[in-house]
Formats: C-alpha cells, sequence, structure tokens
C-alpha cells in the first residue's frame, strides 16, 4: 500500500508483523493465557459462495476487544510495542527533521547523498501566510491570490535552481558530494526507511495529526494512520481515539 503526499512525497508499506491478537496475548502472558482467534460469521455468510482465506472471516472476541481497550484507556503500552511496522517515506528534509524527533520504539535509516547522485527533487508548497497573532511559529490560511503567489513560486524556485546550480558546480570541480550536498536547501525531497512499534507509530499520530502541527506533517501522519489502521484495527482505534 503507497499513499502519495504533497507534491511528490508518499508513504508505503513495506513489512508489518502481528495483530491485534499479538497485542491480547502479550498482555494475557501475565496469566500464562492465550486467546485465539474468533469467526466473523456475517463475514462467512457474505463469502459462503466464493473461495476464502481464514484471515477474511477472523476476527477479535469480545473479550479481548475489551481487554485492548482497557490497556489503551489505562496507558498500558507495552503490549502495543510488540507488533511492528515499516514504512518506506519520502518527505522535504525540514519535515524529515520533525519524523525523527519521535525517538522512542522508532528506528530509520535514510538515503544518503554521499552515495546516490541523482538530481535532486524539490517540495512545491502551497504558500500560507505567516500568524498575524505574534505567535512565534504556525501559520495562517493557504494565500489564494494568483499575483503574490506567482511571485512566491518564482523566488522560491529561483532559490533551489541557484542551489542545485552550486551543488552541481562543486562536484563538477572535484568537491566530496558529501560536502557539496551542504548547500542544499530543506526544501529537497529525501526516503528513508522507517521502523517502529504499534504504540510508537500510535504517539507519532496523536502529536502529528493535531490542530497545532505543521500542515504538511498532518498530512504524513494522516497516511501513516490510513496504512496501519486496516492491520491493527481495534488497537489503532483505541489508541488513538482522542476522547477515550
Amino acid at each position: 500500500m503507497k499513499i502519495k503526499v504533497l507534491d511528490k512525497g508518499h508513504v508505503e508499506l513495506m513489512d508489518h508483523m502481528g495483530s491485534d491478537l499479538t497485542v491480547c496475548n502479550a498482555a494475557r502472558v501475565s496469566f500464562n493465557k492465550e486467546s485465539e482467534w474468533g469467526l466473523d460469521f456475517d463475514a462467512i455468510a457474505r463469502l459462503k459462495s466464493c473461495p476464502y482465506d481464514k484471515d477474511d472471516v477472523r476476527m477479535l472476541k469480545e473479550k479481548d476487544e475489551k481487554l485492548i481497550r482497557y490497556l489503551a484507556k489505562h496507558n498500558h503500552w507495552t503490549p502495543f510495542a510488540h507488533p511492528q511496522i515499516t514504512l518506506r517515506v519520502k518527505a522535504p528534509v525540514s519535515i524529515r527533521t520533525q519524523f525523527f524527533k519521535h525517538k522512542q520504539g522508532f528506528v530509520e535509516n535514510e538515503i544518503s547523498r554521499r552515495y546516490v547522485s541523482y538530481e535532486p527533487e524539490f517540495y512545491s508548497p502551497t504558500w500560507r501566510g505567516k500568524p498575524t497573532d505574534g505567535a512565534k511559529q504556525g501559520s495562517e490560511d493557504f494565500i489564494t491570490e494568483e499575483t503574490r503567489t506567482n511571485l512566491y513560486d518564482a523566488i522560491y524556485r529561483e532559490s533551489y535552481e541557484t542551489a542545485l546550480h552550486v551543488y552541481n558546480t562543486l562536484i563538477e570541480k572535484g568537491i566530496a558530494p558529501e560536502q557539496a550536498r551542504f548547500v542544499l536547501p530543506q526544501g529537497m525531497y529525501t526516503e528513508w526507511y522507517w521502523t517502529g512499534s504499534l504504540a510508537a507509530y500510535a504517539r507519532f499520530y496523536k502529536q502529528r495529526k493535531d490542530d497545532h502541527a505543521q500542515w504538511e506533517i498532518r498530512e504524513y501522519a494522516s497516511a501513516v494512520g490510513k496504512i496501519i489502521e486496516p492491520y491493527f484495527p481495534v488497537s489503532w482505534r483505541h489508541l488513538t481515539c482522542r476522547e477515550c
């Protein structure tokens, strides 16, 4: 599953391990107990005339869904640390920095411009106004006046085209790519593998979907949620519920 984000970015599922049942059994091992999947008889009835896999008709038993709800509500997070998800993310450097602030439960490996030689790509933003209430961060609404947006686009494009020219010139003049890359701007796209626990992704999602977060990172958080939720529907619902 791959979801496009911004103009050239994306979030892609590479691998996952575990399920809602993994969470339940990680908790029940304290009592030397174990749960099993129940059967979704409604799904069986719908699919009875078609070939189907056992995974298509399994569901958590009611007692296990109640357990997950209890664990999430009372912040018993360790059972949610056992399932793992690996994503491949492509985002501007300045947005990547916000991803990497989330350290607990995550590990990342990023493309390095010490080794790759393809032409950098740059984010083309939809412009927003600066805060008018004296706030030091955040932004106002999107700017829709075409004369203004065309001006900002031209200034921005000239900036990164100049940076790209300097980068390529330095390399042509014999400078190592690991140093030439210092001139590349924060709007450049980068990519990385990002592996984390279900608990870690839920914390990331709740913080970065908040209205106070930057719009771009909220878009990425939304994509992360859309990818993870189908694989852990019960756990994800209770971990990310703001009213629960």
